[in-house]
């Protein structure tokens, strides 16, 4: 496969290459053919189409489509969706809490990673892998409804425009991820490993929901959940206009007179959201934007990796 476009910021050539040293595994057994990496409950080749593609020596010739060779002489076979054992469908959310990163300039947009900048790495950087290792993977991307809904598919081609799409991205709107996440649970219709990329900012309560739903339908749910640190530590010392990014209201506040109540506040929804997580067996990886997202995709790599026991 083809080096990355090094044109795009959130591509890093060298990331990924030791990246790919570490095989992107499913958790649960994947529908498709037995003859990949990846486990898979059936058996036999599936009848849903998925392109052509050029013959290389070694095809089944079985699958080589006569009529095209009859007509132009060309020589290409059929591919099917259950060739491919893994389905990798990311979504990542593109509400306006993702604009935040503080260490941004809000001026330039010089400095470190907005939440979104670090989702765009996060998403490419699986994509990439996943077509690399010759598995499908597919995008959505949710704010207030689901934008954008890319089915999942395995060439190159297709991953440019994934490239494509997540540079495009701008973040605006309010979160409604849950009813985007039932919604996406339904409409994957084959097993898959579905990656949400997301600050979270919903109830745990209705986040379990949604990962009982995707349990339910045995999709392997995988969830980054991007936290900044000021959102973590609250270490304001002056005054200072908080404003939604998602509603666009402000208010004005004297941060130490707030500290206390906004650390229970958390502190209760982190403990909320861990409970959720405990409960419905999701694979949950909280994430600082200030840390190497390569570190992050490593341990998230390898823990998998060790958890189906592959070799």
């Amino acid at each position: 496969m083809a080096a990355p476009d090094q044109s795009r910021s959130f591509l890093e050539p060298a990331v990924l290459a030791r990246l790919a040293a570490v095989p992107l595994f499913a958790r649960r057994a994947m529908q498709g053919s037995v003859s990949g990496r990846h486990r898979s409950p059936h058996r036999g080749a599936s009848v849903e189409f998925a392109e052509y593609r050029k013959y290389v020596p070694g095809d089944d010739l079985r699958r080589l489509h006569w009529r095209a060779l009859a007509r132009t002489g060309r020589q290409y076979v059929k591919e099917f969706e259950a060739d491919t054992n893994l389905r990798c469908c990311l979504v990542v959310d593109t509400s306006g809490s993702m604009r935040f990163g503080s260490h941004r300039q809000a001026d330039s947009g010089r400095g470190g990673l907005s939440k979104i900048d670090y989702a765009r790495r996060l998403a490419a950087s699986l994509g990439y892998l996943a077509i690399q290792q010759g598995d499908a993977v597919g995008l959505s991307c949710v704010s207030e409804k689901i934008t954008t809904e890319i089915p999942p598919r395995r060439n190159p081609a297709h991953l440019s425009y994934l490239f494509d799409t997540l540079e495009q991205i701008r973040p605006a709107g309010a979160t409604k991820l849950t009813p985007a996440l039932h919604e996406l649970a339904e409409t994957i219709r084959q097993r898959a490993l579905v990656v949400v990329i997301s600050d979270l900012f919903v109830d745990p309560t209705e986040l379990r929901e949604c990962f009982e739903h995707f349990r339910f339908r045995n999709h392997d749910l995988a969830v980054f959940h991007l936290l900044d640190q000021q959102e973590l530590n609250f270490e304001f010392k002056r005054p200072m206009r908080f404003v939604d990014l998602e509603g666009g209201t402000s208010i004005l506040a004297e941060p130490t007179e707030i500290a206390d109540r906004y650390h229970k506040a958390l502190k209760a929804y982190l403990d909320a959201l861990k409970q959720a997580v405990l409960e419905t067996g999701v694979d949950y990886h909280p994430v600082r934007i200030d840390e190497s997202y390569e570190s992050v995709l490593r341990r998230f790599l390898v823990r998998r990796t060790q958890r189906t026991g592959a070799r």
